[in-house]
């Protein structure tokens, strides 16, 4: 009789039972080896493989609590939310996201396709790798998972069955307090601040009543504003590289949401990128080579998305009102603002908040780790009051630099 008619939470041994059982092409393996790799917040990953055979796919299981904290209690819905969106994206944005071999909604996991030939973006990003495919890849992807789930594109009434299906209230509260509330008010007492930088912060994020102010509209825009079938936490360890492939895993906080969410969390997350480099590489040619072509993935991140959304509206849309000439435009410049102040909620939010990145953590020298610190929240303020300024991939990259220059070594 199978073990997984009730759920409970696998260990590594399980979990080769499970895919004997549930798999036909590992129903006759015999040296079969699971080992557990996840590093997430969330839930237990595991990669099973067969050497002899050379297979192998991930089992990723969801628990009721967050391994960041018992304090957040979760629905395990959420990994069915994982697998629908990814097996949608596949549809939407072919070969830019790892196949769903399996979901079982009993042990509330899932299987799919192992990338261990790839790296993740954050920790490729750290060692100073160069993938030059990775700004279209990524643009691709936001552009056809954003638009083509957007009522630009949708049938109205199909567009609301999503929004439906996708509801995601406890992932969703865990992103209105990490981002837009606690790194602004510390109102659970959970915030971790940089010693170097805390008398800044408590001055200039905690008490900038300017600034709260911009948050709570953004917040509010957050949870009522159901745009498009958002990923949700498109940061740069949920993206898998190689020279060749770039798959984007992971969208359990997946809901209908404001599309410069995930484009804002792409651009945060390159800059961490950026500002790690500049504080840890040498001066020289390598250095220059590596935080241009950061620079110029950023500008190309902003300006390919738009090119591409245009692209595709022309080609996608459906809606009567929105083939008014000129609403395109509107309409992107909208996404952009949200971009921009996005960005900058992001980049506060790792820094100051519950959830840091390794890019700023692993800054050995703490002078250095308190400018790259700085750096980001200057930045980060000047986005989210000014969000209707960055209209362009430049714009954002030079107020980094013009941030980096103020703060000089």
């Amino acid at each position: 009789m199978s073990k997984f008619t009730k759920y409970f939470l696998m260990e590594a041994n399980d979990v080769i039972v499970y895919v004997k059982e549930k798999l036909c092409k590992f129903e006759h393996a015999k040296g079969l080896q699971c080992k557990e790799i996840g590093d997430g917040n969330l839930n237990y990953v595991f990669r099973v493989w067969d050497e002899q055979k050379n297979i192998s796919v991930i089992v990723k299981q969801a628990g009721d609590t967050a391994r960041i904290s018992d304090e957040f209690k979760l629905s395990t819905n959420r990994i069915r939310i994982e697998s629908d969106v990814l097996q949608l994206e596949e549809e939407l944005a072919p070969g830019l996201v790892p196949k769903v071999y399996l979901f079982d909604s009993v042990m509330n996991c899932c299987v799919m396709e192992d990338l261990s030939d790839h790296t993740i973006l954050r920790t490729a990003l750290i060692n100073h790798e160069i993938f030059p495919r990775l700004a279209d890849d990524l643009t691709t992807f936001l552009v056809n998972t954003l638009l083509l789930t957007s009522d630009v594109v949708m049938n109205h009434k199909e567009k609301k069955e999503l929004v439906k299906n996708y509801i995601n209230p406890e992932l969703c509260e865990i992103t209105e307090d990490l981002v837009y509330a606690e790194p602004f008010t510390n109102h659970n007492k959970r915030n971790e601040l940089f010693p170097l930088n805390e008398g800044w912060i408590r001055e200039h994020i905690y008490s900038d009543k300017e600034l709260r102010i911009e948050v709570a509209k953004l917040k509010f825009s957050f949870m009522t504003n159901a745009q498009a079938l958002i990923h949700g936490d498109l940061h740069t360890g949920s993206v898998f590289v190689k020279n060749d492939s770039t798959k984007v895993i992971d969208p359990e906080f997946a809901f209908y949401g404001p599309m410069g969410y995930d484009i804002g969390n792409v651009m945060a997350n390159l800059m961490f990128a950026w500002v790690n480099a500049d504080a840890t590489m040498s001066a020289g040619a390598e250095k220059d080579t590596y935080m241009d072509w950061l620079q110029s993935t950023m500008v190309e991140v902003i300006d390919l998305f738009k090119k591409k959304f245009l692209d595709a509206w022309n080609i996608h849309v459906t809606e009567i009102m929105a083939k008014e000439e000129g609403f395109n435009e509107i309409y992107l410049q909208s996404v952009l603002e949200d971009t921009a102040a996005v960005t900058g909620l992001e980049l506060i939010r790792r820094i100051v908040g519950l959830a840091k990145v390794k890019d700023i953590t692993c800054i050995e020298n703490e002078e250095a780790r308190a400018r790259a610190e700085r750096i980001c929240l200057q930045v980060a303020k000047k986005f989210i009051l000014r969000a209707n300024q960055y209209k362009t991939g430049t714009s954002f990259v030079e107020t980094l630099k013009e941030q980096s220059m103020h703060y000089a070594k």
